[in-house]
């Protein structure tokens, strides 16, 4: 099997939770701010209650959402961005003002949030920033460490550093899980960091995506990727693994044993499947993925090498429609809940194969009613101008190729991008005109398994939705 295939994966933990069901400690959430119209953390917190999820991994420290979990004793993983990694590294008195402001305000016995990690950057070593964060993670990740200890939480609150599966791999003549390895560009570093979590009792985090094998190789075989057995199994050692997540993360564990680390904790901090914006992301296949996942870790399996639970946190809650979709179209997708906080399928996160339903947010809508194009317009001219300057502000995602709203015909493709748009304009009237071939409509313009969105009203976090005012046509 080639290396690409061998490094995207990892075990993930016991993922047991369901609203009619006991959880357990080992199921955890990514909870993500990249949405242009986010739920109400407190209406986000209840779902979390009412589906038994008692673990949620942030990207940051926004104090809206962290007062929504105070009391809770749902089990919280902080993010400091890694635009803060370079300032946290060169002046400890930084990190000392960052643990006062977003960690001991909170955990004290009036807030009482039960603050367990702090995420030091996310995937600060991903090959495509070009070795940016090389040199401040590290020094970042002592002095916030340094600083937890000094506010006497250090026991308890771990400073950690989320670090994509691409920081180790197995050689090309070689792509099998013993002969696994730190990256060698990083190797010294990834190895003292490694030795500095032991030290301090901490876990090494890493984030894991099946998907993107099939996403980045057209010949990947896809039921590797899947846990029903179908696929042709690969021996290594001794040991024969049946699905790319389990030899992904023995790969890990074998770096970690040459590193001097072979027993250090291992925590997966994302691992999912996205429902859009490719031909391999959709419901059925990320239905397949988590329900062979949650079967297998329900029975408390871990790999051929550590046959124990591990803890892990799904990627993600509720889809970002704000996230960069550089890396591909499947990025605002990664929810299992819609923006909305609906579920889009099935799970029963006890690992018993029951299909059970989440509990969805609730949520309020703005008013029934969509932007679509004229059906008697005759400027056609104005329509290439007019989408793309509607899909530059709205996410059109959903019309790329093998999407859910691929093959619209162009009046369709129309409607749906000015409706976009006017839904991120919150409906606002100068939001649907597009040089007088759009009209606002109270009939449902959705088609097929095309949905078109109606958007929520927001709780409008500060900083997390865009200035978008303006309303440009060509």
């Amino acid at each position: 099997m080639a290396l690409p295939e061998i490094l995207l994966w990892v075990s993930l933990a016991t993922l047991m939770a369901t609203a009619d069901a006991a959880t357990t400690s080992l199921l955890g959430v990514n909870w993500g701010p990249m949405v242009s119209h986010p739920i109400d953390p407190k209406s986000v917190v209840k779902m979390l209650k009412a589906n038994h999820i008692n673990k949620v991994k942030l990207f940051d420290a926004n104090s809206d959402t962290v007062n929504a979990l105070a009391g809770t004793g749902i089990e919280v993983m902080l993010g400091i961005p890694n635009d803060g990694l370079d300032s946290l590294s060169k002046d400890y008195g930084k990190a000392e003002a960052w643990v006062r402001q977003n960690v001991t305000a909170f955990v004290s016995a009036k807030l009482a949030v039960n603050v367990t990690y702090v995420a030091v950057g996310n995937e600060p070593f991903l090959k495509s920033y070009n070795g940016s964060f090389v040199k401040s993670t590290f020094p970042a990740l002592q002095n916030v460490q340094k600083a937890l200890n000094k506010a006497g939480v250090g026991d308890k609150i771990k400073a950690v550093v989320p670090l994509n599966a691409d920081v180790y791999n197995s050689p090309a003549n070689k792509p099998v899980p013993s002969a696994g390895d730190f990256r060698q560009d990083i190797h010294k570093l990834m190895v003292n960091i490694v030795h500095f979590l032991q030290s301090n009792n901490a876990p090494f985090v890493v984030n894991i995506y099946p998907f993107l094998s099939l996403y980045n190789n057209p010949n990947f075989p896809k039921d590797f990727a899947f846990f029903d057995g179908n696929a042709r199994p690969i021996v290594d050692s001794g040991k024969t693994y049946s699905n790319v997540f389990d030899a992904n993360f023995d790969t890990l564990v074998w770096s970690l044993k040459k590193a001097g680390a072979g027993d250090l904790k291992i925590i997966v901090g994302e691992v999912g499947w996205p429902t859009n914006g490719d031909i391999n992301a959709n419901v059925a296949n990320a239905k397949r993925f988590y329900d062979g996942l949650l079967l297998k870790l329900g029975k408390n399996q871990g790999t051929p090498i550590r046959p124990i639970p591990i803890e892990g946190y799904i990627f993600s809650l509720i889809d970002e429609d704000m996230k960069s979709v550089l890396p591909g179209s499947f990025e605002r997708h990664w929810g299992i809940f819609t923006y909305d906080g609906k579920p889009k399928f099935s799970m029963d996160l006890s690992g018993k194969g029951m299909g059970k339903h989440l509990v969805p947010a609730q949520v309020e809508y703005l008013p029934f009613q969509w932007c679509v194009l004229k059906k008697d317009v005759k400027e056609l001219y104005k329509l290439a101008g007019n989408m793309d300057y509607a899909c530059s502000l709205g996410d059109c995602t959903a019309l790329g190729y093998g999407s859910s709203c691929n093959g619209l015909s162009k009046y369709e493709n129309a409607s749906y991008a000015f409706n976009m748009y006017f839904q991120m304009q919150d409906q606002d009237v100068r939001g649907c005109d597009f040089g007088g071939i759009a009209e606002i409509v109270t009939k449902n313009a959705s088609t097929g398994d095309c949905l078109f969105p109606i958007q929520i009203i927001s709780s409008a976090l500060p900083g997390q939705v865009p200035a978008l005012g303006l309303f440009v046509t060509f």
